[in-house]
């Protein structure tokens, strides 16, 4: 079967391939097994952060060989552009009760962590028995605020990349892959 004019113009859209399908789903497997171990016989929910966390989250519940829960947040940070100012605005809370659980937030990236760090704050507030995070990616020379992120997929570089959850305008979050967005698309 040929590509498909979509096809065609996402490539074009992307400056490289950061991670392949094939990468991402091998390191989720490896951090289901982390999880798996250091949760053994505890009750664990995940919570994911919306829109972005959805791939991740799907992907990395599946690979728990463990039931777990699930609940998402979708919060918002003020800021222009690109740049987040770290006031965050939930604007979906859990459906979930977390006093007394073991919550692991389930993150796609950490850029600046200024939002991330409200976040565990907030849910470190509602009385949980611990809050940890695991994140798909994360840029360490973007990181602002220090946050004790105990997952970490990959460490990648300070560029704008989009694919799996990830979105530039609401494109690209349905790739399989993590690309850069090639300069011509946001200048």
């Amino acid at each position: 079967m040929g590509a498909s004019v979509d096809d065609a113009q996402i490539s074009d859209d992307l400056a490289r391939v950061l991670l392949s399908e094939a990468e991402i789903q091998q390191r989720l497997g490896e951090l289901a097994k982390e999880i798996e171990a250091d949760y053994d016989g505890e009750d664990l929910l995940l919570v994911g952060v919306l829109k972005g966390a959805v791939m991740v989250m799907a992907d990395l519940a599946r690979q728990l060989g463990r039931h777990v829960g699930m609940d998402w947040m979708a919060v918002s940070s003020y800021g222009s552009g690109t740049m987040s100012s770290g006031v965050v605005r939930i604007l979906k809370d859990l459906d979930t009760d977390i006093s007394g659980k073991r919550v692991l937030i389930v993150e796609d990236i950490i850029d600046t962590g200024l939002t991330l760090s409200w976040l565990v704050a907030n849910l470190r507030s509602r009385g949980p028995a611990s809050v940890e995070i695991c994140a798909l990616l994360r840029k360490p020379e973007a990181v602002k605020m220090t946050v004790d992120v105990r997952y970490v997929g990959f460490d990648i570089p300070n560029e704008f990349v989009v694919g799996y959850g990830l979105d530039y305008a609401e494109r690209y979050r349905n790739l399989r892959s993590v690309a850069t967005l090639a300069p011509h698309v946001y200048s």
